[in-house]
């Protein structure tokens, strides 16, 4: 039987139109990775990302089992009465503890500050435990302070938590580094090899030169104007040892150096530890008074969680409702998993946004992994001042922005997101002439949006990778310069780069 010619015709649209999607989405796979990473080299452009999060990736998040309730000290959860004494000698009295946050709302008018390894808050998910702040922290604490353009405003613009955990890194020098090394390079030349242990996590710490020659070279030659930052970009880099050669006076590690180390930068090497490490916060919902947003700098600090000189802590299962700013990071080695963002509040009308800063990721080797943004901040994600290493993952949100806040941050990870609309994704902040937005080794991978996205010029330097986004902009691979693979993000194989590579790494 023959076909009809109109039958037929459809038929060759319907093939044509499978096999155009099908080459869409056929597996590609980036120049700098491969399938497997079999491209990939220590001393490349592409950072090793694989070693951020909780205990650097190697073990999963822990079972939390409750030791004691805030209700054992006196918490009530019916969303009149003030629990916030109750709480606070919950932390104090169950220090090192799990405490159990049983279903209510919860009425919290002071900071509850955890400073003690161990500590845990688990309640019984956002839609059952509920910690509800009223009065914003500047109300609470008065911190008042002054944008770089001289503009009075709150420190908690940009700064501060009601829940604060805080730590502080060991200053125990082990030694100085007497001889340069090369980025990708796994060993070092040390003043006191004795002093190190195996298995042992240090720090190295490079601070810059009045000649700002650190900053240069985060900023790969390209900085921009640096005049208002001054010597204070700054590199740290968490490593393991994994062998110790006192004849030689060398320590090797097991991770490749992020940077070059020069005896200009003062390299030194310090334990890794902090004095508080294995706080853990899941299960709540961190909500505020929906009261509208009026805009930048207008913040008083409705603000949820402020992590700072902490390591290997973790952020779990948390909603923040109504807030100015979400969650701000400046520890090493913290995973902040299944966050969610959402606000109801009038929205200021010039970026359609309800708060100021969504997650912060400061601080180095921290991971946002598995996030979803409904709502706008004027920076959804931001990267700052001594960010390195850091990765967001396995996100979405309505038109997410990466906002790079300058101070030279590099070497960041943004891999298997959904933008949304995709209208702002390089949309920045941070002073005048305190560098470009970005400095070197940033990464972009799998981003997929409804918009096209270009190279964003002079936004930071040539030496950025942009593999796998929305575009309809011609490639640009130099090895030397410009990367920006034009792959679609849905044929992009990894689509999460940091999975990809911490797989490869632990042989799974």
């Amino acid at each position: 039987m023959m076909m009809k010619p109109w039958r037929l015709a459809a038929c060759i649209v319907l093939l044509a139109g499978q096999l155009t999607l099908a080459q869409a989405t056929a597996p590609r796979y980036s120049m700098l990775w491969g399938r497997e990473g079999e491209r990939w080299t220590a001393d490349s452009r592409l950072p090793d990302f694989s070693y951020a999060g909780y205990q650097r990736g190697e073990k999963p998040l822990p079972t939390l089992e409750p030791q004691a309730s805030v209700k054992d000290f006196g918490a009530v959860g019916d969303g009149k009465a003030d629990d916030t004494a109750a709480f606070k000698r919950a932390i104090a009295e169950a220090k090192g503890k799990v405490i159990a946050v049983p279903p209510g709302r919860y009425v919290i008018t002071d900071f509850l500050d955890i400073r003690d390894s161990g500590t845990r808050l688990k309640g019984a998910g956002p839609e059952k435990s509920v910690l509800y702040f009223p009065t914003p922290l500047n109300e609470i604490k008065p911190n008042w302070g002054a944008t770089t353009s001289g503009r009075k405003t709150s420190n908690y613009s940009w700064s501060g938590g009601f829940v604060q955990v805080r730590g502080s890194p060991s200053r125990t020098l082990l030694a100085e580094v007497t001889a340069p090394a090369k980025r990708g390079e796994r060993a070092l030349t040390v003043s006191t090899p004795t002093r190190f242990k195996m298995g042992q996590d240090v720090r190295l710490e490079l601070s810059d030169t009045r000649e700002q020659t650190l900053a240069r070279y985060l900023y790969a030659g390209d900085p921009g104007s640096m005049k208002n930052l001054r010597d204070r970009a700054r590199e740290s880099f968490l490593c393991r040892v994994t062998k110790i050669d006192e004849g030689k006076g060398r320590i090797e590690f097991d991770r490749p150096l992020r940077t070059d180390v020069r005896a200009e930068w003062k390299p030194r090497l310090y334990a890794a530890a902090s004095s508080v490490e294995e706080v853990g916060i899941e299960g709540l919902r961190f909500e505020f008074p929906n009261t509208p947003y009026r805009g930048h700098f207008t913040e008083r600090g409705f603000n949820a969680i402020a992590m700072s000189g902490c390591r290997n802590c973790w952020v779990r299962d948390v909603r923040v409702t109504h807030a100015d700013s979400g969650i701000f990071l400046g520890g090493t080695n913290i995973t902040l998993r299944g966050i969610v963002l959402t606000s109801e509040r009038t929205v200021e009308r010039s970026r359609k946004a309800t708060g100021h800063h969504g997650v912060t990721l400061g601080g180095q080797d921290n991971l946002l992994d598995g996030f979803e943004f409904r709502t706008r901040f004027m920076h959804d994600i931001t990267v700052t001042s001594r960010s390195a290493g850091n990765v967001a993952a396995r996100g979405k949100g309505i038109d997410l922005c990466f906002d790079h806040h300058c101070y030279a941050c590099h070497a960041n990870l943004f891999t298997d997101i959904d933008l949304g609309e995709g209208s702002r994704m390089f949309q920045s902040g941070g002073g005048a002439s305190l560098g470009r937005h970005s400095g070197a080794w940033e990464t972009f991978w799998g981003i997929r949006a409804r918009r096209g996205q270009a190279w964003p010029r002079g936004w930071g330097p040539e030496l950025m990778n942009l593999v796998g986004v929305e575009t309809s902009q011609p490639a640009a691979t130099k090895a030397d310069g410009r990367w920006f693979e034009a792959i679609d993000p849905r044929a992009l194989r990894p689509q999460n780069l940091y999975a990809a590579q911490l797989k490869r790494r632990l042989g799974k």
